[in-house]
């Protein structure tokens, strides 16, 4: 995944939390990133044909960019939960962010085989926690 990845990304969870076109400080915000930077990748984004920026209102994906956003939030649960569920990473959640950018498409096709991911993927992402619904997480495992 690359860096257009993780900002088609951010966008299209930014349209479902906002019901509508993602603001560029939001997205700045959630990418932790200057709004400059993001202005700067939105327009990229818009050249590429895979999002569409309305000045004052937001920007919203198109058709292929939400493909590609669908595609990148699987590889980011994909992560996500083999570092959780299979590695018990603390940190789980800054480990994912951070492999996100380096993981290939192979590796993440791997990496499924082993977390045995559900079919709903990537909807099961839960833009308001921030999480998969099926992360297995310590705090909800039964006590043994």
């Amino acid at each position: 995944m690359n860096t257009a990845d993780q900002y088609v990304k951010a966008i299209y969870l930014l349209q479902q939390m906002e019901d509508g076109p993602a603001s560029t400080g939001a997205l700045a915000d959630m990418l932790d990133v200057s709004p400059a930077s993001a202005n700067e990748m939105i327009g990229k984004l818009e050249e590429r044909g895979l999002a569409e920026h309305e000045k004052y209102k937001g920007v919203t994906l198109s058709d292929e960019g939400i493909v590609r956003a669908r595609d990148a939030l699987q590889t980011y649960c994909i992560i996500e939960r083999f570092l959780a569920n299979v590695l018990d990473v603390e940190e789980f959640r800054a480990e994912a962010r951070e492999l996100e950018s380096v993981i290939d498409d192979t590796v993440a096709e791997r990496l499924d085989t082993i977390i045995d991911r559900n079919s709903e993927c990537p909807d099961c992402f839960d833009p308001e926690t921030d999480a998969c619904q099926y992360l297995e997480l310590e705090s909800e495992k039964p006590a043994d």
